[in-house]
């Protein structure tokens, strides 16, 4: 590669590198509309709704918060939200805790990814 196109390359290179709302992960930027498309219908970051708010999210004990209901599969569980659990979670709930309440799943992996980053970026902290 020849000096000019090498710096081209590389400024590119860089640009996308750059991008603040994307995480080695997923795309947290993505992730917010994917969340305000496929989960706002049951759950918001800050309340409870149908499902539980998700502030506090990472490294809590699942079926952990004292001010929701959960289904006594998840409060029996063992499990802790981490980047993992949560995509083993998405990827099939039912599979992952038998006798949960969620009834969607997430397929792609990339949009799994991307969720977990926005949430991971939206939830620290609270």
């Amino acid at each position: 590669m020849t000096a000019p196109y090498l710096s081209v390359f590389l400024g590119f290179a860089l640009l996308g590198g750059a991008h603040g709302a994307a995480s080695a992960a997923g795309d947290a930027l993505r992730g917010q509309a994917l969340y305000q498309s496929k989960c706002t219908s049951c759950h918001s970051i800050d309340y409870n709704g149908v499902g539980p708010a998700h502030q506090g999210l990472f490294d809590r004990k699942a079926g952990g918060r004292p001010d929701y209901t959960y289904s006594p599969a998840l409060q029996s569980s063992s499990i802790v939200w981490t980047e993992k659990t949560l995509d083993k979670w998405l990827t099939n709930p039912e599979k992952f805790i038998p006798g949960q309440k969620m009834g969607i799943m997430v397929p792609s992996a990339k949009d799994r990814a991307d969720l977990i980053a926005y949430l991971e970026q939206e939830t620290a902290g609270k």
